[in-house]
């Protein structure tokens, strides 16, 4: 399988993401650049993970797909189920909402956050009530290459 490169303009691989993209903060969804699609994407999928949740490994805190295939998806995406600008994307159930939801990670404990991107040959016709498992069983036989970009936060606030 490809790989896709997916990096941000507001963090570096391993890095620190900023108060903007928390949700003690503004709770921005970041803004990403994705390259490397392969010819015949037809769509994009996004999902973003807390990899240290204390109960959940893994927790889900975004879930979206059918987005548009472009090198750069906005930051700052609206809350809701299907949208049509900046860019289309339908976002499922991530962290009981639809729509990205930060880092939010208790005390002071840091987190690290996974965002994986898969470039797909289709575009997949699924309930926007659905949550991460739906969302991977649907692209199981349609994803043309995959990346991650992974983020630490911690909370810095009194």
């Amino acid at each position: 399988m490809l790989e896709l490169q997916v990096t941000s303009s507001q963090f570096e691989n391993e890095g620190w993401m900023p108060d903007s993209l928390a949700g003690y903060g503004e709770d921005r969804s970041p803004e990403l650049f994705v390259n490397n699609i392969p010819e015949g994407t037809a769509t994009l999928a996004i999902v973003m993970d807390d990899l240290d949740h204390p109960l959940e490994k893994g927790f889900n805190h975004w879930v979206a797909w059918n987005v548009t295939p472009s090198t750069r998806i906005p930051g700052s995406m609206p809350k809701g189920a299907t949208l049509e600008a900046p860019i289309h994307i339908e976002q499922g159930i991530g962290y009981g909402k639809h729509g990205y939801r930060g880092p939010k990670p208790p005390f002071n404990w840091n987190h690290r956050y996974r965002f994986t991107v898969y470039a797909l040959d289709a575009k997949l016709d699924i309930s926007t009530d659905s949550k991460k498992e739906t969302l991977m069983e649907a692209i199981e036989s349609h994803v043309l290459a995959s990346g991650m970009l992974t983020g630490k936060y911690q909370r810095r606030h009194a």
